[in-house]
């Protein structure tokens, strides 16, 4: 369990401790905790860093759409965004919704977003997915040097990887 904290903190270290210029590319985001996420997204919005959705972004990894600015966000073709209503663990272990946690969440998310999953029919226990061209309506594409940023070779340092000669990071928040 220590051994698990140690790597945790270091790889949120290595993460957030970048320039204005870094790079956080999301990709294989399965979402966690809303908490975390806030926190998380927070520190890239003050850190002046861009994200790049590269990739599956679902759950509570879809709150950086109303957490980071939106001028310094963009999703790639491989983009996917995945939607779902916000639940917890009752007192007997079992998942419920979360009425309060889904209103929550949706105040997070930019109008767009919000009329888009309107138009949908709302957050639902079920995922739903934003990706392609309805995505590229609301999010800006990703321009050419985001693109190779976002594919250039990588190595692998825990759940995070970084660009060797450059000041990028991806994650998958899921390092815990």
């Amino acid at each position: 369990m220590r051994a698990h904290l140690i790597a945790t903190a270091i790889v949120s270290a290595m993460l957030f401790a970048t320039s204005a210029s870094a790079t956080v590319v999301l990709s294989g985001d399965s979402g966690g905790k809303m908490e975390e996420y806030v926190a998380r997204f927070q520190q890239v919005r003050t850190s002046g860093e861009t994200v790049v959705i590269d990739g599956t972004c679902s759950s509570a990894c879809t709150m950086v759409l109303g957490l980071v600015p939106r001028n310094r966000i963009c999703a790639t073709e491989n983009a996917v965004l995945g939607f779902h209503a916000a639940w917890m663990y009752d007192t007997s272990g079992n998942r419920v919704a979360s009425p309060s946690g889904t209103r929550d969440l949706m105040k997070t998310y930019p109008a767009s977003v919000r009329a888009w999953i309107a138009r949908n029919g709302g957050l639902k226990p079920e995922m739903m997915y934003l990706r392609g061209r309805t995505l590229a309506a609301i999010f800006k594409p990703c321009d050419e040097a985001s693109r190779s940023a976002s594919v250039s070779s990588t190595k692998q340092v825990g759940a995070v990887r970084q660009s060797p000669g450059k000041d990028m990071r991806r994650a998958n928040f899921d390092a815990r």
